[in-house]
């Protein structure tokens, strides 16, 4: 640990600004990762009505801070307002052991979402993922055990990664 003038301790974490609906986005990603659950969530009030309107127009209701974890990492959200909007360029991995559980994180993230290429969805909240099984890293790693390029060659055909397609591939088998 590096020693800082600000203290000893120091931690790192995501924050998520949604347009809207972030505590349903929050609920949700809590359901669908196992080691997960709310921490804390603050709403806006009427004693922070008038202040909230002034300032974005952040109705009644709106999240102003929710505190949660997914399986162990610690993350924040809150409502935005309507001038902000996730793109592609910030994504959240899912790294998952078996094609079992890929296909259920899969299955979820994709609900009201939309599937991309190689492993890559967004969520009906407009988040990025990418939904990976452990092995890959693994795979693209090690040249001297299989075909790296063959793995790739591979995931660059699928949308939902197939853990024995890509396993076949790097052992170069069709």
């Amino acid at each position: 640990m590096t020693k800082t003038s600000v203290g000893t301790q120091i931690s790192v974490r995501p924050c998520l600004t949604f347009k809207e609906r972030a505590e349903e986005a929050v609920t949700f990603y809590v359901s669908v990762f196992p080691n997960s659950k709310v921490v804390s969530i603050l709403r806006s009030g009427s004693n922070l009505e008038s202040a909230l309107e002034e300032k974005g127009g952040m109705p009644a209701g709106s999240l102003l801070h929710a505190s949660f974890v997914l399986d162990g990492q610690e993350y924040t959200a809150f409502d935005g307002g309507p001038s902000f909007a996730f793109t592609e360029a910030f994504s959240l991995v899912a790294t998952c052991e078996t094609q079992q559980e890929l296909d259920a994180i899969w299955d979820r993230l994709t609900e009201g979402g939309e599937e991309g290429p190689c492993g890559w969805c967004k969520d009906k909240f407009g988040v990025s993922w990418q939904v990976v099984p452990s092995v890959l890293g693994q795979m693209m790693g090690d040249s001297k055990s299989g075909d790296p390029g063959k793995v790739v060659e591979a995931f660059l055909k699928m949308k939902k990664l197939d853990i024995a397609t890509l396993e076949r591939a790097y052992k170069g088998e069709s």
